[in-house]
């Protein structure tokens, strides 16, 4: 059974085998050690689909990565300049096109069509736009402008989005945009349900209505609007365990809400194996059912230990064919 074909069954509930797992290590890390990511590579080849590649001894993980995750500065579609200075990690927008609220009026939608919509395509996307603070004031003040902003980049969003579906990709669309803080959202929730939930519901529905799933990831505290997500069509979640809490996903989701569990990146450079074989664990037991809901998420960054990434594909490895004794 593919990754993908474990994916719907996990989020359908539909009693998946075992838990689709989802591994991605940073090109940052590929860069700073290639041989020895290539013997983990080798040597957990069941959690990686294209093995085959990344086995090659010409593999550049950096052949596929967006101008962000390369050293140097870019400018993108919408005039936000991105700033790299670490080759293999992701870049910062340290230039905002619109830092002006009466500039939003005459901000033209790009005219470009490739059908991608990249991480942080809407709230995270009128960060870049404005500039944290500038939009931070936009939502406190609840300006006209903010709604002419939204609708801007709804509206492009909408146009990518067609193209995309216009394709026939896959059974599952994936978006990411991170909208939580370590404690809840910036905005709050209640201007998150205002403003951003109608846009969000728009792009969801139209993928909804192909008969597609859709796949969310967002960074943060998003408990508060958990429910509201699956409300509007998200059919499985992809949290972070930290900043969201086990108990908390498992009394908000369990049964109820899909997750694609973010496994501990800010635990991973720290811990020793036997923990992170304990973390997994604890995770697994926590959320699963035999009727499905639950998958795993490991994203590993270059500042951890190969050590520590050996006990991690080894624990996800086991704990994805999880079954109460």
């Amino acid at each position: 059974m593919t990754k993908e074909e474990l994916l719907i069954r996990a989020l359908t509930y539909d009693s998946p085998p075992r838990l689709p797992v989802d591994v991605w290590i940073h090109p940052a890390a590929w860069r700073k050690r290639p041989r020895e990511i290539r013997d983990l590579v080798a040597a957990h080849q069941s959690l990686f689909p294209n093995t085959k590649d990344l086995l090659a001894e010409d593999y550049d993980p950096f052949e596929h990565m967006p101008p962000s995750y390369h050293a140097g500065t870019f400018t993108d579609e919408w005039g936000c300049v991105w700033t790299n200075v670490e080759a293999g990690m992701e870049a910062v927008v340290t230039g905002h096109p619109i830092p002006r609220r009466e500039d939003i009026a005459s901000l033209q939608i790009p005219s470009q069509r490739n059908g991608h919509i990249p991480h942080g395509f809407l709230y995270l996307r009128l960060l870049d736009l404005r500039g944290f603070e500038e939009a931070m004031l936009d939502f406190a003040e609840e300006c006209d402008e903010l709604q002419q902003l939204i609708d801007k980049v709804t509206e492009y969003n909408l146009r990518q989005l067609d193209v995309i579906l216009g394709k026939n990709p896959g059974p599952v669309i994936v978006f990411g945009d991170d909208l939580g803080t370590q404690r809840g959202l910036a905005i709050g929730p209640e201007r998150w349900r205002k403003y951003l939930k109608p846009a969000y519901k728009k792009l969801y529905q139209r993928v909804r209505d192909t008969g597609r799933y859709v796949y969310m990831h967002s960074d943060g505290d998003i408990t508060e609007i958990m429910a509201d997500l699956a409300e509007i069509g998200v059919n499985m979640i992809n949290p972070q365990i930290r900043a969201n809490g086990l108990d908390n996903l498992a009394r908000i989701c369990k049964g109820k809400i899909p997750v694609m569990l973010d496994l501990d990146r800010q635990l991973f450079p720290f811990a020793t194996p036997a923990e992170l074989k304990e973390h997994v664990r604890t995770c697994v037991e926590t959320l699963y059912l035999p009727e499905g809901g639950l998958g795993l998420c490991l994203e590993m960054g270059m500042d951890v230990p190969t050590e520590n990434m050996a006990a991690l594909l080894g624990a996800v490895e086991e704990y994805r064919d999880y079954r109460p004794s």
